[in-house]
């Protein structure tokens, strides 16, 4: 695994690699039900300080900070 770190710590515009999830299992079936699963791109689109705003294949997820912050990435290689 490449080195990662949590989705909130990520920038505007970054495009990132999902990792792993570190939470329960409810929390893993939830996200995973969003699409969110190890090896799918993410691309930050909205940070306010509040909410992450991502793009996810081809739909927007609105993920809040505790959330974002179990969420492991990396950054993603070209």
């Amino acid at each position: 695994m490449a080195d990662s770190f949590p989705l909130a710590m990520a920038s505007i515009g970054e495009e990132v690699r999902l990792e792993s999830i570190r939470g329960g299992e409810k929390l893993v079936h939830r996200l995973t039900a969003m699409g969110l699963t190890p090896g799918v791109s993410l691309n930050i689109v909205q940070d306010a300080g509040g909410p992450l705003l991502l793009s996810v294949l081809d739909s927007r997820i609105a993920l809040g900070r505790g959330m974002a912050q179990k969420v492991m990435v990396s950054v993603k290689q070209t």
